[in-house]
């Protein structure tokens, strides 16, 4: 890839994954229950060995495959991204125990992963978590003089995680919890903790979403060394890893409804007869088609040049990830929004595609830091840049 196009293979890849997305993948999409995992999809997923490529391919790629999958099918995008937000930890950070018991079923979608940061005191603010994870006499099967040299003593984990993606369905969770090293993001652990671990409970709340949101309860759920994810104390940097790597491809998947919505769009004002003619003829309406490709391209770019700056270890990755997220995001609102105003009313019906994107879209500018985190990032990379000079 240059700096303004993509191969001739990668093109070509991307188009089947669209065409795989229409023909087998939305089908499946239409037939599962709104805020409920869709469990045929996500084995699809599996079977297409797209849930594969996320954890082999690097930023690129990734950010191609879902901005693929999402201009035609946004259910099986977001099944897909939340599988890898949820394993990326255990693939980075997890023991090879860990990746053996819990990565297959993983990638052949048989089990569901989620990512368990926010709180309802600890959204934008990462550090602030304050879910406890209290030193016990042993872990989960544990003798507290611990296994081959390594301190055996557990943890008791005691609090509240909400808006959790996939909760309270997901059959393991990455958790982020306070351990108390050191202080904010120094004292933070990642934990590997199945659904079924005692004292574990969960329920859906009623969300502007068609995957399952939730909030868990932890009542005392014991962890221990072996539930660990990288060392104590070093969890914040499992999470930001984690973000880093998945933030460009957030801008990925807004392209790819940006890019439906500007399609859509073409093909309607071309067609809609209007004033004597279609409403492509009118100046109002081909400016505003232009704005919104010119948008839509500009953001598409700044993804890929984020996605490059990862795959090639730059220093500048947070600072990138941030811009990608921030202008896609805020581009694909922008051309959905105008979308909906091109088509009128019609737009609007349940069923239709840009009813389904104007619901989609408002999301991604809130979840993996929203529009106003992503901006403090990208000054403050800034003026550390300055002050290095």
């Amino acid at each position: 890839m240059t700096g303004f196009a993509l191969g001739v293979d990668q093109e070509e890849w991307c188009g089947r994954l669209r065409a795989l997305s229409a023909r087998r993948l939305r089908p499946l999409a239409e037939k599962g229950e709104p805020g409920r995992v869709n469990r045929p999809l996500l084995a699809a997923l599996g079977e297409e060995g797209l849930l594969e490529r996320v954890f082999v391919s690097g930023a690129l790629e990734l950010c191609l495959l879902r901005e693929s999958l999402a201009y035609g099918c946004t259910e099986a995008e977001t099944a897909l991204a939340l599988q890898g937000l949820g394993a990326y930890p255990v693939l980075r950070a997890g023991s090879p125990a860990q990746r053996e018991r819990w990565l297959p079923g993983v990638r052949a979608g048989r089990l569901v992963a989620a990512f368990a940061l926010s709180e309802p005191g600890a959204g934008s603010d990462a550090a602030a978590l304050a879910l406890a994870a209290e030193r016990d006499g042993g872990g989960p099967g544990r003798a507290a003089a611990g296994v081959d040299g390594v301190d055996g003593r557990g943890w008791r984990l005691t609090g509240e995680k909400r808006w959790i993606s996939n909760a309270p369905e997901a059959d393991f969770y990455t958790v982020f919890a306070r351990t108390g090293e050191g202080p904010g993001a120094k004292g933070v652990t990642a934990f590997l903790v199945p659904a079924d671990r005692p004292g574990l409970s969960g329920e859906a709340l009623d969300m502007l979403s068609p995957h399952p949101i939730g909030s868990l309860a932890f009542d005392g759920v014991p962890v221990g060394p072996e539930d660990v994810l990288g060392e104590p104390g070093r969890g914040f940097r499992v999470a930001m890893d984690t973000l880093n790597l998945f933030r460009p491809s957030v801008g990925a998947f807004a392209v790819g409804m940006a890019r439906a919505a500007l399609d859509a769009t073409l093909a309607h004002t071309s067609g809609r007869g209007a004033f004597g003619g279609v409403l492509a003829d009118l100046q109002a309406v081909a400016h505003r088609v232009a704005e919104m490709a010119t948008r839509t391209e500009a953001a598409r770019l700044l993804v890929y040049a984020a996605a490059g700056a990862y795959d090639s270890g730059s220093p500048e990755v947070p600072r990138r990830a941030a811009m990608a997220k921030l202008l896609a995001t805020e581009t694909a609102q922008y051309v959905v929004d105008h979308a909906v105003q091109l088509h009128g009313a019609i737009a609007l019906q349940r069923g239709h595609l840009l009813e389904h994107l104007y619901r989609e879209v408002r999301a991604p500018r809130i979840y993996e830091g929203a529009s106003e985190v992503q901006r403090t990032i990208i000054a403050k990379e800034l003026y550390r840049e300055v002050a290095a000079r």
